[in-house]
């Protein structure tokens, strides 16, 4: 199984996916502001990240940047998790350089299907 960087500032949210995480067998990292998220992905090395979009202290499209910038972190896969549902969010994860997006509330069964689906994929440096 998969060792996920859970990144998400809502306890609730953040309780709640990472005890489902864990009950599917991966192991679960977990940050709660964008600033903590890149230095967890730098010191920790995930096999994905599930980036909450709407953070603190650095905003999930940031912290993603910096993880494209930074050639020891570049590979790792990401997910937007976002609440934000409008035209264009979709391709605005994607620029700042997230592998996939999905939208709060989070359908676990979509979510692990996509996890699965960048675990799956071949990781180029």
């Amino acid at each position: 199984m998969a060792r996920i960087l859970l990144v998400e500032d809502n306890e609730m949210n953040r309780d709640m996916l990472s005890r489902r995480l864990v009950r599917q067998g991966h192991t679960v990292l977990l940050a709660v502001n964008g600033g903590e998220a890149v230095q967890k992905a730098q010191s920790e090395a995930p096999d994905i990240v599930l980036m909450d979009m709407s953070l603190p202290v650095l905003d999930g499209w940031e912290a993603t940047r910096r993880l494209r910038a930074d050639p020891a972190t570049r590979h790792l896969r990401i997910i937007a998790l976002t609440a934000h549902a409008m035209a264009g969010d979709r391709e605005k994860a994607m620029e700042a350089g997230c592998d996939d997006y999905d939208t709060k509330p989070l359908d676990l069964p979509r979510l692990l299907e996509k996890i699965a689906a960048l675990l799956a994929r071949p990781v180029t440096p």
